[in-house]
């Protein structure tokens, strides 16, 4: 006699990133049910944090704005935001996720009017910009923020700030008395869709990344090029707010390096061929991009992109891991280093330093459950039984091109589970 657990029908999708939204759309859309669980306060993770594509150079908006729509009009798929899933439990098929939903304190009744954030005067540093800007402590995270709703930072909480929110807004939206919450989900089959998470740059301690003001990492710049970021799409420098020409961008910082990360993040290039051209954008021809690389890695249909930049006179490029930084008197970094390309010695000064910095996991840092697989950077590949998969740049270092495909895929082995688990008790309940 063969015992059976009940298979829950339910795909627990951990992450709404754009790989997140992919998987659970695909699976939605194969007729499954979905939940899509993010701990942030909106949808569309570092995608919705960039200013531009490689290698078409199109804006995010084309990519995320059908995925809303789709989510939008697919009742298969249930959104949970602010939520965080502390735990797994059970086999294939019959898993018990953990989840804790953080307070909001703003209801459905938001019209994202934006009254609450004209009441406060607290600020708290804006996440979308990396901590670049400040913003008001009720605020929208983004413009095209899903669900469209305001969120009260949790420091308003107790102040007279937080009444003010309370009186502003007409719609009834604010909810001051919402507390943490933790609920039970039965699911059949998780995807790991947590993403990724800049390196820490301030480990490369010869960069000076946090002691010298015009060091900054290559999402900090990302930000920084968007009209919608915090310096309006200006390039300028932290340290005295001039514009900054004259460009330097440093490859492979934290990547492929036994004391940091020991893996090729695989973006770090395009990411940087795709800067140069914003610094060309931004100044025409008195811009001046230089790029430091060991070597530089694009691959398939990139390739092309690459010899387009490779053209423009304004970028040039020297082959050199460079060994520090230093700062001159007047905030110029000065780049040490050899170029092994005729075995000179330089010590060059920019305006600003732009380090394309590494990927790691996001689920870094976090226990995950035991049965869960990763690689020797903590990379997701999957659970022993099979039942919980990786998906985009979780599983992976990967641009979102390759993390759509990978979510798709991630969808369909999730959806499988589900067959081949119900299939099994059904011919186990015969016996």
């Amino acid at each position: 006699m063969t015992t059976s657990v009940a298979t829950s029908q339910i795909i627990l999708v951990v992450g709404g990133g754009i790989s997140g939204m992919t998987a659970a759309l695909e699976a939605a859309e194969c007729g499954r049910e979905v939940v899509l669980i993010e701990r942030n306060a909106s949808l569309g993770g570092r995608t919705a944090q960039l200013y531009r594509y490689f290698p078409k150079m199109c804006h995010p908006t084309c990519g995320l704005e059908i995925n809303l729509r789709r989510l939008k009009g697919n009742r298969r798929v249930r959104v949970m935001t602010m939520t965080e899933l502390v735990g797994v439990v059970g086999t294939r098929g019959a898993y018990t996720a953990t989840l804790k939903i953080r307070p909001r304190y703003v209801n459905d009744r938001c019209t994202a009017c934006g009254d609450c954030a004209k009441a406060v005067s607290s600020e708290v540093p804006n996440p979308t910009n990396y901590g670049l800007d400040n913003i008001r402590a009720a605020y929208l995270p983004h413009a095209m923020a899903y669900p469209q709703r305001y969120v009260l930072d949790p420091s308003l909480i107790g102040t007279p700030d937080a009444q003010r929110a309370l009186a502003a807004c007409k719609a009834g939206a604010i909810d001051l008395s919402m507390q943490e919450e933790t609920v039970e989900l039965a699911v059949g089959a998780v995807v790991w869709a947590t993403g990724w998470k800049p390196y820490d740059a301030a480990k490369i301690q010869p960069y000076g990344y946090g002691r010298f003001p015009n060091v900054i990492t290559s999402v900090e710049f990302e930000r920084m090029a968007d009209p919608a970021g915090p310096t309006g799409g200006k390039l300028l420098r932290p340290s005295d707010g001039k514009e900054a020409k004259n460009i330097a961008f440093i490859q492979c910082a934290g990547s492929r390096d036994e004391n940091h990360l020991r893996h090729c993040s695989r973006i770090c290039c395009m990411a940087s061929l795709k800067q140069t051209q914003y610094v060309h954008d931004a100044h025409g021809d008195a811009a001046k991009s230089t790029v430091y690389y060991i070597d530089i890695r694009a691959i398939d249909r990139f390739e092309d992109f690459y010899q387009k930049v490779q053209q423009d006179p304004t970028v040039t490029f020297v082959k050199s891991k460079v060994a520090r930084i230093a700062q001159a008197d007047n905030g110029d970094p000065v780049l040490h280093g050899v170029d092994t390309e005729g075995y000179h010695r330089y010590a060059t000064a920019h305006d600003l330093v732009v380090l394309a910095i590494g990927m790691e996991p996001e689920s870094n840092g976090f226990p995950l459950p035991a049965d869960v697989i990763t690689d020797s950077s903590g990379f997701i590949e999957g659970s022993r039984d099979g039942g919980m998969v990786g998906a985009g740049a979780a599983s992976s270092p990967q641009d979102v091109n390759r993390s759509v495909q990978s979510a798709t895929g991630a969808a369909l082995r999730a959806i499988k589970v589900i067959h081949q688990t119900a299939r099994e008790e059904a011919q186990g309940g015969r016996h």
